[in-house]
């Protein structure tokens, strides 16, 4: 495993004997000149983080990783749900390798997460800068027969919707990559290479090619009407406002609404230059009650859900199995909603209803034969010992749905911890591919409604999104992933709570159900909101100290100040905006 930078429950230590009194779990390396490394005082959630470098899934192992220097490395779920103690994960002390360099603990914060040399992060941050600045001259978006100062405005439109892209692929990816990387189903490289694969995918084909040129409804466009310069400036300082803010967000760790930032950079602007009467308050009211609804709602149905796991999988006779024969159920379930609700392959009810239950009985066979091929060996060693006595057998029948069980042990929990891992990575895959085609209109949206107020093009209710301009997005939620997404995807996936597998598949399986059903039903929710939420949830049901209640403190006051913040930024750009533009056009 790589460095791990911040440890649970390390709160406040003046020295490393104090340390250990503190957390008798640990016990110091062998070696004899790191026990300054141990933390000091200071708040953990601005440290930077690391993530194992082996995930749990055999088939997923990257073979090229090196590990580096002496930290205190988690042993990611060994027992982790068999007590009742807090304390799930064993920690145990690495040794420094030969070839370790001295000076790595100072890498920068992408060569570290990432274990790649400083040259080389240097290289990856160098090359996407140069591509951000050159690209858009290749763009049929920049303007065809233009005047000099039309293009000029037209590529720095075009570097304002990339700077917005870029903070999203920083801070919102985390809702789909987090908790399976906290788990350690994937390594923070696999689940980069992963999610960017399927951002810029979702991003380019699934991406809204109409929007409304006033995102998300809450902007009265009437009162707009004859002042294109001013709304152009307004477009342009959302965009530049809400990346502001979600740059410090990320920067920090705490994961924010990016459609959250839009509205507060858009309230911020529809009140300044439009008065009270250019703003939609019920459609304001309606994000401000996701504050609670979103966070509540997932953290309710992640608490059911990881209850149902360790009632019905863990207290089985025998949880392996038990465990392979619910997760085609599962998927079965997941797809077949999805299929339906999201994406409705036929205005048609019942040939739509036929579809999704086709798709769903598909992503269930898969599923089923990947996990006999992957861990049918496993099955087959814990079937012969199934004879074993089991003492959680005899009390099955007088267990609760809340009933503390406890966890299995050896060749069950490594099947368990598999069949779950393997539902999460598809279950994230899904979700980041949703994310890039869904979430990208929280950028592009502004930006296609600047360049068609540029162009000519009239501020009308809808404007039509070009492909490469969705493309421009996707690769810049992309770019921002690569840079910092690490960052976020730390806060999510271990300084909330412990995740392992089940866990993590709790969590990322509660609030895909929430999101996707609350949209339907046309309830005020965030999926970033709801996630964090989902996390938590999982971490009450094992109690509640098993839930940092100094990082949620933190999370929850940076979604209190979003729309606050947004709004100032924006005013304040939109001011800086007009005065450069009445010099330039």
């Amino acid at each position: 495993m790589t460095p791990f930078s911040c440890l649970p429950c390390a709160r406040s230590t003046t020295s490393p004997d104090a340390f250990l009194l503190r957390n008798p779990h640990l016990r110091l390396p062998k070696c004899r000149h790191y026990e300054h490394q141990l933390p000091k005082i200071e708040n953990l959630m601005f440290r930077p983080f690391q993530v194992p470098t082996r995930p749990y899934l055999p088939i997923l192992s990257l073979r090229n990783s090196r590990r580096t220097h002496p930290c205190a490395n988690i042993s990611s779920f060994a027992e982790a749900e068999g007590g009742k103690e807090q304390n799930d994960e064993a920690i145990h002390l690495g040794t420094r390798q030969e070839d370790a360099k001295p000076n790595e603990e100072y890498l920068p914060g992408m060569a570290q997460a990432f274990n790649i040399s400083s040259r080389t992060a240097s290289a990856i941050a160098i090359f996407i800068a140069f591509a951000a600045l050159t690209l858009p001259f290749f763009m049929k978006s920049l303007g065809q027969g233009v005047g000099v100062k039309t293009k000029f405005l037209s590529y720095a439109t075009l570097l304002f919707g990339f700077y917005m892209a870029w903070n999203i692929g920083a801070n919102d990816v985390a809702n789909a990559m987090g908790t399976s990387v906290g788990s350690g189903a994937l390594t923070l490289r696999q689940a980069v290479v992963t999610a960017a694969i399927l951002e810029f995918s979702g991003a380019l084909l699934m991406g809204t090619h109409v929007t409304g040129t006033m995102q998300n409804g809450i902007l009265v466009a009437n009162m707009f009407q004859g002042k294109d310069t001013l709304l152009f400036a307004g477009l342009l300082s959302s965009l530049a406002s809400a990346g502001t803010w979600l740059q410090v967000a990320s920067y920090y760790g705490w994961p924010v609404s990016t459609t959250h930032c839009i509205v507060g950079s858009m309230v911020g602007f529809g009140l300044a230059y439009g008065g009270a009467g250019a703003v939609f308050w019920t459609s304001l009211a309606r994000v401000a009650s996701s504050w609670v609804i979103s966070p509540v709602l997932g953290a309710l149905v992640s608490f059911l859900v990881y209850k149902c796991i360790r009632r019905f999988v863990y207290s089985a006779r025998n949880p392996g199995q038990a465990a392979a024969a619910a997760a085609p159920i599962a998927v079965f379930l997941g797809v077949t909603g999805i299929s339906f609700a999201a994406f409705p392959l036929s205005k048609s009810f019942p040939i739509a209803l036929a579809q999704a239950l086709g798709c769903g009985a598909v992503g269930a066979v898969l599923v089923y034969n990947l996990i006999r091929k992957q861990l049918g060996h496993l099955l087959e060693k814990s079937a012969s010992s199934h004879s074993e006595p089991q003492e959680s057998n005899t009390q099955t029948k007088n267990l609760g749905l809340l009933s503390d069980v406890a966890g299995p042990k050896g060749t069950q929990l490594e099947i368990v911890y598999g069949v779950f891992g393997y539902m999460q990575v598809l279950s994230a895959c899904f979700m980041s591919f949703a994310h890039g085609g869904n979430d990208v209109s929280n950028a592009i949206g502004p930006l296609a409604g600047a360049l068609s107020i540029l162009q000519g093009g009239a501020s009308s209710a809808e404007i039509v999104i070009p492909n490469d301009v969705l493309a421009w997005g996707g690769f810049g939620i992309v770019a921002g992933l690569l840079i910092w997404g690490y960052r976020v995807i730390a806060t999510i996936g271990k300084k909330i709570t412990e995740l392992t597998p089940t866990r993590g598949f709790a969590a990322e399986f509660a609030a895909a159900s929430v999101v996707l059903f609350a949209s339907k039903l046309a309830l005020p929710i965030s999926a970033t909101h709801t996630l964090v939420g989902a996390v938590m949830g999982v971490g009450f049901a094992r109690g509640l100290n098993s839930v940092r209640a100094e990082t949620v403190r933190e999370i929850v006051t940076s979604w209190a100040v979003t729309i606050p913040v947004g709004a100032s930024l924006a005013v304040l750009y939109t001011w800086i905006l007009t005065k450069l533009l009445s010099f330039i056009l």
